[in-house]
């Protein structure tokens, strides 16, 4: 009977997990927001979705070895501290940014907070995606952007796992055509807040099986070829939320593959740092 009751469970999380992430906790914070309950609120909300993600995880694993610590869990911890507060100081601009830029009455207030924060998803994905993938191809960008594709193995935490310099990097190419055209603090926060659970699915140790999604959104089963050790190999799947715009880059790429233990990681580089204070200071470091 427990083994029965397992079994269940391992095919519920694989099944269900992707959609429960993105369409109920982002799907829940716009709620929140709409009936008009503190932006606070959200900061439960995220809690929340980190714990389910990790134990997702431990349920139905892709790979079970990478549910252990190889001595990094607190480094990712401080990571994901840091960047989450570091966006969230980011978020109180919003008002002030928007005021300022010329453009400002042309963001369509009058649509429904939902689709507000759709229409947001899209252009930020366009945005960042693109710096992602220059990231790839200039020296200079690449260079923060290895902090990210040190890690050896692939679990929720792993998405935070960025330099402060290129996150913000990132996030400017995102949002400043949002900003430009007078984005409001309640659809920059869910914004926010939608990016966080994505980064959760996309780096996520479930063994997921999303279908048909896989040629829309970006989830692990999407991502985990943009990690994958070695060369010029990973130079594909830069989108963050979904895979409109590497379709259209030509970088979409999705086979039935499935990722072992040391697939992941810099090739060239295996004495990367691994320390949160080295990997800060890793890109100013001469060649």
């Amino acid at each position: 009977m427990l083994i029965g009751l397992k079994s269940i469970c391992v095919i519920l999380t694989r099944v269900t997990y992707a959609p429960l992430m993105l369409f109920g906790f982002v799907g829940g914070a716009i709620w929140l927001l709409t009936m008009g309950y503190s932006h606070w609120f959200l900061a439960p909300l995220l809690s929340a979705a980190v714990l389910f993600s990790f134990l997702a995880e431990r349920t139905a694993p892709y790979q079970p070895d990478a549910n252990t610590s190889k001595d990094d869990a607190g480094r990712d911890a401080t990571h994901f501290v840091v960047n989450e507060a570091s966006s969230a100081i980011a978020l109180t601009l919003i008002p002030i940014l928007s005021s300022l830029s010329p453009f400002g009455g042309h963001w369509p207030h009058a649509w429904p907070l939902w689709l507000q924060v759709i229409a947001a998803i899209l252009v930020a994905d366009a945005g960042i995606t693109i710096a992602h993938y220059l990231s790839h191809r200039l020296h200079w960008l690449w260079r923060f952007h290895a902090v990210h594709h040190s890690v050896e193995r692939l679990y929720g935490f792993n998405g935070f796992m960025k330099h402060p310099i290129h996150q913000a990097i990132e996030t400017t190419a995102g949002v400043t055509p949002l900003l430009l055209i007078g984005m409001p603090l309640d659809v920059g926060i869910l914004l926010g807040f939608s990016v966080a659970i994505q980064l959760l699915l996309q780096h996520s140790n479930v063994d997921m099986r999303i279908g048909p999604l896989k040629y829309v959104f970006a989830f692990a089963p999407v991502h985990r070829f943009h990690h994958q050790r070695g060369g010029h190999i990973g130079n594909v799947n830069f989108g963050l939320f979904t895979t409109i715009w590497d379709r259209l880059l030509g970088t979409f790429v999705h086979d039935n593959r499935h990722f072992y233990p040391g697939d992941f990681g810099i090739g060239d580089r295996p004495d990367y740092p691994k320390k949160y204070s080295a990997q800060l200071f890793e890109p100013f470091r001469g060649e």
